[in-house]
């Protein structure tokens, strides 16, 4: 059965469209893991997973579009960057991470969209575990299962955010250096 070719990049548009809604949620239940605290975090976890979504759809149909591997990055960022914002805002999270992440996908971003002219950076697989990696944390500290389950899910969420942390920095590092060997070995070619 064939798709429509903007399907996928559809499904990502989708995903950015959830990220101001997934925010007002979230920040008008103000810290009180009510009601709209749990839409919040559902509305998170199934647009964080249409990430997975519109990828496999776009390769099962050989249908990958430049625009898609430049959107789909950035859908990400502004889903995850929001999330660790609104964290922080409700004084959940130590501004300090949320600051070490948006400098991270905030400078990936720019660099993306300066060289989408000369070519598109795809998300590499350190990038996508990284998101994963974020995607996991950002749940557990968003769903307020403490009051589910014990206290003992805190902890769990600590360690799963040091690992977001940690993927997110070393994947950055690695972006950087990737490109600066890729710029080097254009620049010998052409000599």
């Amino acid at each position: 059965m064939a798709i429509h070719p903007q399907l996928p990049n559809a499904i990502t548009i989708v995903r950015i469209l959830c990220a101001p809604v997934f925010c007002w949620l979230l920040l008008a239940d103000d810290g009180r893991d009510g009601p709209l605290r749990w839409w919040a975090a559902a509305l998170f976890i199934v647009a964080i997973a249409t990430d997975g979504i519109d990828g496999y759809l776009a390769r099962k149909h050989n249908i990958v579009s430049d625009l898609g591997k430049l959107l789909d990055p950035i859908a990400d960022k502004v889903l995850t960057g929001i999330a660790f914002i609104s964290l922080s805002i409700l004084a959940e999270l130590p501004w300090w991470i949320t600051i070490v992440v948006l400098v991270r996908e905030v400078g990936i971003t720019v660099h993306r969209l300066l060289v989408a002219s000369t070519h598109v950076v795809a998300a590499a697989w350190l990038g996508k575990l990284k998101t994963m990696a974020q995607a996991i944390a950002l749940s557990l500290a968003l769903l307020p299962l403490a009051m589910v389950v014990g206290d003992w899910v805190i902890w769990v969420n600590i360690v799963t955010m040091w690992i977001a942390v940690i993927l997110t920095v070393v994947s950055g590092i690695d972006y950087v250096v990737t490109e600066v060997r890729g710029a080097r070995t254009q620049r010998r070619a052409r000599s």
